[in-house]
């Protein structure tokens, strides 16, 4: 870089320099990676009146981030500058860029590849139950954001196909439809809120009234699809959002990621538990471990400071009693989760009560789950670190 001038002014060197410097603070919104990363940034030039003019490659045509990206390079170079003294110039990516992106996005590996097989350092939790209805979405959907908060990066993969919802309980849905990911090439970038990357099928359907009728085949290819083509990044967690019961889309989570923890969502209700229990065993056969129980709608704190157990009590503990035989270590209960009007209103208006009421006691009590998850360390044993000897 040279010297100011003695008018202390900079030549135009400098203030390029200058420029691209303060353009590494601004990040794509969707890949959370700074733009000058992702050669999104096609030049910088400084007139001789010194007013600077950015160019910049958008990934695509219509890109949802557009108009934040252009406002924050526009501010980045002011910043430098002056207000009113630069100017942005907007293009495209061509196809061979597009291409070069996305080999970069996956560090060199081949595309149809899964982002979190054995060696990936991301802690994978597959969230199940044995019967819907018991709060297994809106419980995943809250320790997200609650690990997000944290300062976790995390990612939710809504394997709930035929009965998808978490789009609407985190608030990703525009005129009654699901957000649409955005498509660079054949790679699939996540929308995100609260600091979560969401995939879900219902970010692909046209029209929230219609049922996916699929069975066997279409169910493995698309949480298979989900793996491979969507683009999370480096995630420290990664859950999974599982359709109730011990079918197809279990069976297909315990083939493909057969390294992850899975956390049972039950109620207290014997009839609930003995069910609970048939998705764990399920989980086990697969190679998976069972890490914890969580036992939601635990009660209903009255006025006077009682607990109304609406739906009985001991559910959660027995589940975790029965699961625990077997395996190394016993399966804890890891939460109570108390009945609350703020928990159902948070994921009837896309707003998680982690957020919107972190002293009500459902969120209190998911919010020491996400605690105790995330201060579970990613663990280097038996990974490969890439690395060659000399």
């Amino acid at each position: 870089m040279t010297e100011p001038r003695a008018d202390g002014t900079r030549t135009s060197t400098g203030t390029e320099a200058l420029v691209l410097q303060a353009l590494t603070g601004v990040t794509d919104p969707e890949i959370r990676k700074p733009i000058t990363e992702l050669d999104m940034v096609s030049g910088v030039s400084v007139d001789a009146d010194g007013r600077v003019q950015v160019g910049i490659r958008l990934t695509i045509a219509g890109c949802p981030a557009a108009q934040r990206i252009e406002s924050d390079v526009l501010a980045a170079a002011e910043s430098v500058v002056g207000q009113g003294r630069a100017s942005v110039d907007v293009a495209i990516m061509t196809r061979e860029q597009r291409d070069a992106l996305t080999e970069k996005l996956r560090g060199g590996k081949a595309a149809r590849v899964s982002q979190f097989g054995p060696d990936s350092l991301t802690r994978i939790y597959a969230v199940t139950s044995g019967k819907g209805g018991v709060g297994k979405s809106t419980i995943t959907a809250n320790l997200a954001v609650a690990l997000a908060r944290q300062g976790l990066r995390v990612g939710i993969v809504d394997a709930d196909v035929h009965g998808f919802s978490i789009p609407g309980l985190l608030g990703l849905v525009k005129n009654g439809l699901a957000i649409k990911p955005t498509q660079v090439g054949d790679m699939i970038l996540p929308p995100i809120n609260y600091d979560v990357k969401v995939i879900s099928i219902g970010m692909f359907v046209d029209d929230a009234s219609v049922a996916v009728a699929w069975r066997g085949p279409m169910l493995h290819r698309t949480i298979s699809q989900f793996l491979t083509d969507v683009y999370f990044g480096d995630l420290d967690i990664l859950l999974l959002d599982l359709p109730p019961g011990t079918g197809d889309v279990a069976i297909t989570v315990g083939q493909l990621l057969p390294h992850a923890d899975v956390i049972v969502v039950t109620t207290p209700q014997p009839a609930a538990a003995d069910v609970a229990e048939r998705s764990g065993v399920v989980a086990r056969q697969t190679g998976q471990k069972v890490f914890g129980v969580i036992e939601n709608m635990s009660g209903l704190t009255q006025p006077d400071g009682s607990v109304l157990e609406l739906f009985g009590s001991g559910g959660g503990a027995e589940v975790a009693r029965r699961l625990s035989v077997g395996q190394d270590s016993p399966v804890p209960l890891l939460a109570q989760v108390p009945l609350s009007v703020a928990l159902r209103g948070g994921g009837d208006e896309g707003t998680p009560v982690v957020l919107a009421d972190p002293t009500d006691a459902a969120a209190v009590a998911i919010t020491a789950v996400a605690t105790r998850l995330a201060t579970r360390a990613r663990g280097l044993s038996g990974r490969s670190l890439g690395i060659t000897p000399l």
